[in-house]
This record gives C-alpha cells, sequence and structure tokens, in this order.
C-alpha cells in the first residue's frame, strides 16, 4: 500500500490507481497531533473501508477537522503514518478561493481523473490499432478500459452537472468564485466532489448551505455511494440517516476515544450513560477526598486540643490518650496521600443564562426587501417572548432577513423598526473578523467593554464568558487564530449571551457545532423567556420547533403578519 497525496485545492481528491482485486481503505496507525502546544490526537488507530459509513463526533476542539486532514493526507501527524488503497476525496469547512479562479476551475479538477482515464484508454486503443501491438499493448488496454469504467469516466461531467443542479449550484463555467457567496462556493466544491467520487469520502460538514432539497440529495448518495463516507456532521437527520458506527472523540474517564457501532439512537443512548458515569466517579471520588480531609483535620484538631490541657484539668488522663490521637492522625494522613484523585474533571455543559423578555412588540419589519438578496417583500413583528421559525429554499433571503433585523444589512425599501431599551444580540452566519492572535478572553472583555461603555447594558447584568460553558478554560486563553471552526462559532454564541438579550437572532444555529451542544441549545431555546427567531435547514432541529410560528421567505410563503403595522414607540433604522 502507498501513502495517498492530496492536492492542496479545497476540494482535493487525491488519485490513486486501486489495483485490480482491491479494496479501498484508509488506515491511521498510532497517530498522534499536537496544536499549538495541546494534544489533540494521541496513539490513535482507525480503519476505514469501502463499506464504512463512520461519523466523527465529539465536542468542538477534538480533533475532528484534524482527524479527516491526516486521513486525507492534507495534514502530517506528529508521529504514526496513514496508509491508503484508492482515491480519496476530501471537502473541507472552509475554501479559500484564488486569483482568477472559477466554477469550471472546480469542475475540472473534479473529473480530472476520468478524463486522465479516457485519456489513458486512448493512447492504448491507438497503439492496439497500430497492428503491432503484442501481449503487454494488450494488458494495457484492458487495465485502461477497467480503470475508465470503475471511475464510469464517459459520463463524469454530467454527473457533475446533475449534482450543481440538485444542489442549487452555479453551473456557470465561467463564473469567478469571487462572485459567488459563501453558500455558494460551498455548494458547487460539494457537487464537484459527488459527482466524480472518489472511493472513500470524508466529508466536513456537507450540510452547510444546503436546503431541504439539497439536503435530501446529499442523504440519497451518501447512501448510494459504494465507496466509504467518513462523515463529521452538526446534523443530527443525516447522521441518524447514513452513520452506522461513530468514533466519539470527546475526553473520556480513561482518557480514549470510544468506538460505537450500532446508529445515531445507540451511540447517543452509550454516550449518555457514559458521562453519567464519569459525572458520578468523579464527584464520588471527590466527596471521599474531602471526607479524608475532614476526618485528618479533625484528627489535628484533638490532638492539638488534647496534647497541653488547662494546667490541673486531667493533665494525665489527656497525656495517656494523646499515642492513641497521634496514631489517628497518621492513618487519617496516610489515607489522605493514598487517595489519588485520578477521574479527570467532566467537560462543563452548556449554562443558558436566564433571559427575560419585554411586554409588547419589541422588533418588527414592513415590506422589506433587499436587491438581489431578499427579492420578495417581507413584513414580521417579534412580540414578548415569541419563538419564530424562519425556513425556505438557499437564495430565499432568510440570513438576509434576519441581518435586517439584527442591524448589519440596511434594507433597499421597507422599514426595520426595533423598541427602545430591548436589548437585541444575534448569531449570524459569518463569524466576526477577530484579530486572529486575540485570545478568546480578550475579544470577549473588548466586546463586552464596548457595550457597557454605550450603555446597552450594565456590568452587573453582564453573563460572563466561563459562566456560559461554552468555553473551557484553555480554549479561553487560546487565540482565535488557532481555534477550530466550532470553537469560533462557540465563542459568537457566548457574545451574544452576554448582554441576556430580550430578542435572539439565531442564522443556522447548528452550524459547526458538536452534537451534544446542539441537542443543549434546542432545548434551551424552548424553554428560555426570550424571543427568538431562528433560520435554519437543519432538518432535525425544525422538527424540534415544530411548535413556533412558522415564517416561510420565498415565493411560496406568507410574506406578512396578520397584525403587522406601524406602533407608538418604535425607532426606526
Amino acid at each position: 500500500m502507498s501513502t495517498s497525496s492530496v492536492s492542496s485545492h479545497p476540494s482535493a481528491i487525491a488519485a490513486g490507481r486501486l489495483p485490480a482485486g482491491a479494496a479501498a481503505q484508509l488506515r491511521a496507525e498510532s497517530v498522534s497531533v499536537t496544536l499549538g502546544g495541546r494534544p489533540i490526537l494521541t496513539e490513535l488507530d482507525l480503519t476505514v473501508t469501502a463499506r464504512s459509513r463512520l461519523a466523527l463526533v465529539g465536542e468542538n476542539g477534538r480533533g475532528k477537522t484534524t482527524l479527516l486532514h491526516v486521513l486525507a493526507g492534507a495534514m502530517r501527524p506528529d508521529a504514526g503514518r496513514v496508509r491508503s488503497v484508492g482515491t480519496t476525496g476530501l471537502a473541507r469547512q472552509t475554501m479559500p478561493v484564488g486569483e482568477g479562479e472559477t466554477v469550471g476551475t472546480l469542475v475540472r479538477e473534479a473529473i480530472r481523473p476520468a478524463q486522465d482515464a479516457l485519456a489513458a484508454l486512448d493512447r492504448a486503443a491507438e497503439s492496439l490499432a497500430s497492428g503491432d501491438a503484442d501481449a503487454d499493448a494488450d494488458d494495457a488496454y484492458a487495465a485502461a478500459l477497467e480503470a475508465a469504467t470503475r471511475l464510469d469516466a464517459w459520463d463524469a461531467e454530467r454527473r457533475v452537472d446533475v449534482a450543481l443542479a440538485a444542489l442549487d449550484a452555479c453551473a456557470e463555467r465561467e463564473r469567478p468564485l469571487r462572485t459567488l457567496s459563501v453558500g455558494q462556493r460551498y455548494r458547487v466544491r460539494l457537487a464537484c466532489l459527488l459527482g466524480a467520487p472518489p472511493d472513500i469520502w470524508l466529508l466536513d460538514e456537507p450540510t452547510n448551505h444546503l436546503d431541504a432539497d439539497g439536503l435530501a440529495f446529499l442523504t440519497d448518495r451518501l447512501r448510494a455511494h459504494p465507496g466509504g463516507v467518513v462523515l463529521v456532521s452538526h446534523d443530527r437527520a443525516l447522521l441518524a440517516d447514513v452513520a452506522r458506527e461513530f468514533l466519539d472523540l470527546d475526553p473520556t474517564e480513561d482518557g480514549r476515544p470510544h468506538r460505537h457501532t450500532g446508529g445515531y439512537d445507540t451511540w447517543q443512548a452509550a454516550r449518555l450513560r457514559e458521562r453519567e458515569e464519569w459525572e458520578q466517579a468523579y464527584a464520588a471520588q471527590q466527596a471521599e477526598h474531602r471526607r479524608l480531609t475532614d476526618a485528618a483535620a479533625q484528627a489535628r484538631d484533638r490532638l492539638s486540643t488534647g496534647w497541653r490541657p488547662e494546667k490541673g484539668t486531667g493533665k494525665h488522663t489527656r497525656q495517656t490518650r494523646a499515642p492513641g490521637l497521634v496514631r489517628a492522625l497518621n492513618r487519617d494522613l496516610e489515607a489522605l496521600e493514598e487517595h489519588r484523585v485520578t477521574v479527570p474533571v467532566p467537560p462543563p455543559r452548556l449554562r443558558w443564562p436566564t433571559l427575560s423578555t419585554r411586554a409588547g412588540v419589541s422588533l418588527g419589519c414592513t415590506d422589506i426587501t433587499v436587491d438581489g438578496r431578499l427579492p420578495e417583500p417581507v413584513t414580521l413583528e417579534v412580540g414578548a417572548g415569541d419563538k419564530i421559525l424562519v425556513t425556505g429554499r438557499n437564495g430565499a433571503g432568510k440570513s438576509t432577513l434576519l441581518g435586517c433585523l439584527a442591524g448589519v444589512v440596511t434594507p433597499d425599501a421597507g422599514e426595520v423598526r426595533r423598541r427602545p431599551g430591548v436589548r437585541l444580540a444575534a448569531l449570524l452566519q459569518e463569524v466576526p473578523d477577530w484579530p486572529a492572535d486575540a485570545t478568546a478572553d480578550r475579544v470577549f472583555d473588548q466586546h463586552v467593554g464596548r457595550l457597557v461603555t454605550s450603555g446597552e447594558v450594565s456590568d452587573d447584568q453582564v453573563v460572563a464568558l466561563g459562566a456560559t460553558g461554552l468555553l473551557d478554560a484553555e480554549a479561553r486563553r487560546t487565540a482565535v487564530g488557532r481555534m477550530s471552526e466550532g470553537q469560533r462559532r462557540r465563542l459568537h454564541l457566548a457574545l451574544a449571551l452576554a448582554v441576556r438579550p430580550h430578542v435572539l437572532l439565531l442564522d443556522e444555529p447548528t452550524n459547526h457545532l458538536s452534537m451534544g451542544l446542539v441537542e443543549e441549545i434546542a432545548e434551551a431555546i424552548r424553554a428560555t423567556e426570550a424571543a427568538v427567531v431562528v433560520a435554519t435547514h437543519d432538518r432535525q432541529l425544525i422538527r424540534d420547533l415544530a411548535s413556533w410560528r412558522p415564517v416561510r421567505v420565498g415565493l411560496s410563503g406568507p410574506r406578512r403578519s396578520p397584525d403587522a403595522g406601524s406602533r407608538p414607540g418604535w425607532r426606526s433604522r
């Protein structure tokens, strides 16, 4: 077997001929990776075959994306190695765009293995037709035909076009990638990978920026793919539909990743059971440590008061007790010394702050449109404690609507109103452009400082970063430039919660986040008293929020709340 090489292109496909009769396989052996001085992966062993439907799960920053990149050959491990047979395709979360790159650049990159196979077949056919062919020429033609057939090379470009259409992606070959939105670029890249499939897919958050039709197409392709699939995804519905194995990279009591066979429900039950056992073991060990500490302190106190009694009061009696007290103290100290705290602290859970609401209508808009982004006028009111679910196809304007409500996008027509004194916070899809060398603590402190100075929130109202459980102490000291996408998303959410908002706007709130946190957020936003507006394609989250007031943005959806209109006391923006 040979180690595959992957180009630096964001939609990389490692081309390697699969020997006749061989099965595609990736094998990681004792892989270790350290980033920023912190061990991310430690002596990890993993085998992926053509039958694998494996999900990498765990909290943000635990190494899921790192492991995908190591498997693809896009990152070298600090120790260990990866062996591969067959071709491997990697779809990254982020997609840097080079100067002059177009949609056609991605398409050509995707179908290049098929075109190379057809070119090799043409050369072999020409050699056979030359009239002086020998046994080697026959073998070369047979091998070239087998390679082209395995890739279904004749149909490669059509398959890419089908995928582009299914994902609602731009198919104009000359369209510069820089002119496309982040979501549009993502869909083009994913379509290229799905249309020209390698033997093993490595997909990092493939559901980001997909609508319901795109999600259905992706699910069908993953199920039908004849090769292996390794997924990193926050999409619970996708994992339930596709994954058959789960490698959980979350910290565990024994410090090792755990692999679970079976479906999503089996993994969830095992994860919850292991977490409860870990927390119980930690609590019991801490309680025993406190008991031994208290016993030693009491023995020391008894010895101190019994060793030098007051003059004339039971002197001889107390002195005869002294050796026993010394022995008791020594026993307690020995027990305390022998008791080692071996169970590590369990990772924090989400601690959603108590959020209040404001009576009356807090936020609203009337007939707003944005050229090219929100074509159909939308009128909406957000009242006290309202729970609103915004859905619609890609390009309908869901994110633009929330951006207008948040005040970061100016509508070309219509009006947005926010009631004075209402605290508003938004978690939009684009993470703010924080200085790469600033730690999470520094970013948070500067953000809160600006809010306090502006009078939007007082010091005693601020929800501290550590109080949310979104980032542990180590992550809070980490520069944002070294954080994972999920960790930056957690920081962004913490900034939104810091002001204890009366109205919370959430645009695809499950993107990039871990499965455990996604479920905790879904539960928290259902229970909070604050008004919440969610825009999402996440199928499971839509099911979780099925009782919320629906607003569908796009040609087929309603555009106006029944009682919308201007109200006294509003401030226009």
